[in-house]
């Protein structure tokens, strides 16, 4: 049995602040260090599969940076998530979003032409115009390459767009973008679009295929899951069929009693065989934007 010690302020990196968590017992700060040590070793290891899925909600915050120098740093092979990421990705690239409240008025919001994420304010010309017009631009020459996987797309997107986007570097480095759900955004709207009168097609049976002979060429994985959803269930039903992954970070804010996906913690996947038994494993439950700037600054130190 480890005693319980106290946490001490004064200068400290958010290494020695996560080290000191890891021996303070303290509810969700224990589970913090444990996360951090989890993925260390997930990253450390040269030869697992490093899998990074997440939500489009945290790419409209400054999150989005987080993501991107991770992915800079080459410290995952795949990118799982949904269709707003490129939604936010683009715009952000070309547009500002910025500070709100949760508590302002949508209606006048609506008559303003504001939208409202959380407490982040996103102006229409900041998303759905400046996507639409960008896509336009793109899909043209983008049709030309023929029939692609979103992963493909998302590389050819990618290829457009600065060095302060998450999509610039997955091109970059090589990184497969998968995004199952291509059409639920305005990214996808503008390729259902284009398709209407253009020869635009997307094959997300290519992208089932990348994943398929990803897990079965790779004896160990592992993954960063934020968020439920889609993104996290396609990571870990592909996973399933190597016996599970090897390493699982969990980080959430969903209940676990109404039996959904978002809020199914991580050993509830060990009876699906999607993570293994002898998987080195933690549920984090807290919110992203908190949390990852907190991660991945201490693996830096760590790693780097």
């Amino acid at each position: 049995m480890r005693k319980v010690e106290d946490v001490h302020i004064g200068k400290m990196s958010v290494n020695e602040l996560l080290k000191q968590y890891s021996r303070c017992g303290g509810f969700m700060a224990q589970h913090l260090a444990d996360a951090v040590d989890i993925l260390e070793e997930m990253l450390k290891e040269k030869k697992c599969l490093k899998f990074l899925s997440f939500p489009a909600c945290i790419i409209a915050t400054g999150t989005r940076g987080v993501i991107r120098d991770a992915l800079e740093r080459k410290w995952f092979d795949v990118v799982v998530t949904t269709c707003g990421t490129l939604d936010h990705d683009i715009a952000r690239s070309f547009k500002d979003y910025h500070h709100g409240s949760f508590f302002m008025d949508d209606r006048e919001l609506h008559r303003k032409g504001i939208h409202r994420l959380g407490n982040v304010l996103v102006p229409k010309e900041s998303y759905g115009e400046i996507i639409e017009q960008k896509m336009r631009e793109w899909l043209p020459e983008i049709a030309e390459k023929g029939e692609l996987s979103t992963y493909e797309l998302c590389w050819e997107l990618g290829k457009r767009l600065k060095e302060d986007s998450i999509l610039y570097w997955c091109y970059k480095n090589n990184i497969p973008v998968i995004v199952p759900g291509i059409t639920d955004g305005a990214v996808g709207y503008q390729l259902w679009q284009f398709s209407q009168d253009h020869d635009l097609r997307i094959n997300v049976m290519k992208d089932e295929k990348l994943l398929c002979d990803l897990v079965w060429n790779n004896e160990r994985s592992g993954a960063l899951i934020i968020g439920g959803g889609i993104s996290k269930h396609h990571v870990i039903w592909w996973n399933q069929f190597k016996n599970g992954l090897d390493y699982a970070v969990y980080l959430t804010t969903a209940v676990e009693w109404d039996g959904s996906l978002s809020g199914a913690r991580m050993k509830e996947a060990i009876s699906w065989g999607k993570v293994s038994e002898k998987a080195k494993y933690i549920t984090v439950e807290g919110e992203a934007t908190v949390l990852l700037p907190i991660i991945f600054s201490a693996l830096v130190e760590r790693l780097e």
